[in-house]
């Protein structure tokens, strides 16, 4: 099937709740696409380390992808925020693959895919009673034991958080050496689904990144050459950009893995009830208590760790101190070690200079209730783009309804957001936004 360029598209400024409803209603009234749903787990040797990573395809079953303005098959590439897997942000990935009939490669960050069994599931909870917590699978059989790491809390960010835990990897181990290797095996993993998955003779690939995946997926744009640009729902920038949107270096080293627990989906239920209700949440704040628990039993079979906040928030302490830790275990002589330093401090920002690809275009869109993507914090980012020498195209569509986790339902939207996003992102790319 041969999509032929529509014009130029232009994206909403806004769109209302009633308007929302009518597009997901639309949506999914519409017939289903065929298409098959399959793990593709394979080893990637990265930063002197092997590494398994899963990958999760949704493939067009019967009939031929959808062909863009360029005459070539349209992918995406996406994944998960920073508490989960692939499922998560499954809803969107069917929504693309049966409602337009897409190629879809959701990947699940290395460490967070859960080998041992095939449902998936990481069982128990997060923290167990002999003291220890659960910790990333980064290679099938490696197993991280209680040696390996010690548990601190922190209650530095009391206001915010509560107080979280981390298991803390020791040096020397190797799951010490793990945290200082991953950046670069995230990215190398990233790349090789996207040329095993995508050829760039055949597959022009637009990328999403849930929140913490953001600052992930934005590496590809300039790194990936058939990486046309951005399908931003909830979707955190480069790392750099959202440094400075926070305002503030993450407060751990590079070896500090968050252990989550009830209380990260307390900060944001807290939040977005606010957002939504006032003051009359703390009325009935009991049985928000008790809706919280409820959500954290059903919740805590995804892996509900966290090893990525330097990376997303591009610390460069973190980023200098792990690349150095990864050069020294491989060997690296002084030249070789600031090459790798380089790479890192890379990840997070805009590319320039001779050669560079440009970024290309950038469509995000918030949703009404999110507690940390707001208007402000995107015009903020606006403004940053525009001080580059060369910036991209870059929009934001406000929805008048949806929290962070956008695929969760409210009334009139069973699927949550996920619906809007399927229609209007693959319109703005058969409609022209992306062309350059």
């Amino acid at each position: 099937m041969t999509i032929a360029k529509q014009g130029t598209w232009t994206p909403p400024a806004k769109l209302s709740k009633p308007e929302m409803i009518a597009i997901s209603q639309a949506v999914l009234a519409e017939i289903d696409f065929k298409f098959r749903e399959y793990e593709d787990i394979f080893r990637v040797r990265s930063n002197g380390m092997d590494w398994d990573i899963g990958n999760v395809v949704y493939e067009p079953n019967g009939h031929t992808a959808p062909r863009g303005p360029d005459g070539k098959k349209i992918g995406i590439f996406m994944t998960h925020g920073g508490a989960s897997d692939w499922r998560s942000v499954e809803s969107l990935a069917r929504g693309f693959a049966g409602k337009r009939g897409v190629k879809v490669c959701s990947l699940t960050y290395p460490g967070r895919f859960y080998f041992p069994d095939s449902s998936r599931n990481w069982p128990g909870d997060t923290f167990r009673s002999d003291g220890s917590v659960r910790t990333p699978i980064w290679l099938r059989g490696e197993e991280i034991t209680r040696d390996q790491y010690d548990v601190k809390v922190d209650d530095s960010h009391r206001a915010i958080y509560g107080s979280r835990s981390y298991a803390v990897a020791k040096p020397g181990t190797i799951f010490y050496e793990r945290m200082a290797a991953f950046p670069k095996a995230f990215v190398d993993a990233m790349e090789e689904i996207c040329a095993r998955h995508f050829p760039p003779d055949e597959w022009t690939i637009y990328v999403h990144g849930h929140s913490t995946g953001g600052p992930f997926v934005h590496t590809l744009l300039q790194r990936v050459k058939n990486v046309n640009g951005l399908i931003g729902i909830e979707n955190s920038s480069f790392g750099e950009f959202y440094h400075k949107m926070t305002g503030h270096d993450w407060p751990t080293p590079f070896n500090y893995v968050l252990v989550r627990s009830w209380r990260e989906l307390a900060r944001y239920k807290g939040a977005e009830l606010a957002m939504q209700e006032k003051e009359k949440p703390l009325f009935r704040l009991a049985q928000v208590i008790e809706e919280i628990f409820e959500l954290w039993d059903d919740v805590k079979r995804f892996p509900q760790f966290k090893a990525e906040n330097w990376f997303h928030n591009r610390t460069p302490s973190c980023l200098i101190e792990a690349a150095q830790v990864a050069a020294k275990r491989q060997g690296f002589n002084a030249e070789q070690t600031q090459a790798l330093v380089d790479e890192y401090m890379s990840y997070g920002i805009p590319l320039s200079g001779p050669g560079v690809k440009k970024i290309p275009p950038i469509l995000h869109g918030i949703n009404a209730f999110s507690r940390d993507h707001t208007p402000e914090k995107y015009r903020l980012i606006a403004k940053l783009y525009a001080e580059l020498d060369t910036p991209p195209k870059f929009d934001f569509i406000e929805m008048g309804t949806g929290i962070h986790s956008y695929w969760r339902p409210e009334e009139g939207l069973p699927q949550g957001v996920s619906p809007i996003v399927v229609k209007v992102w693959y319109d703005a790319i058969v409609g022209g936004y992306y062309d350059q």
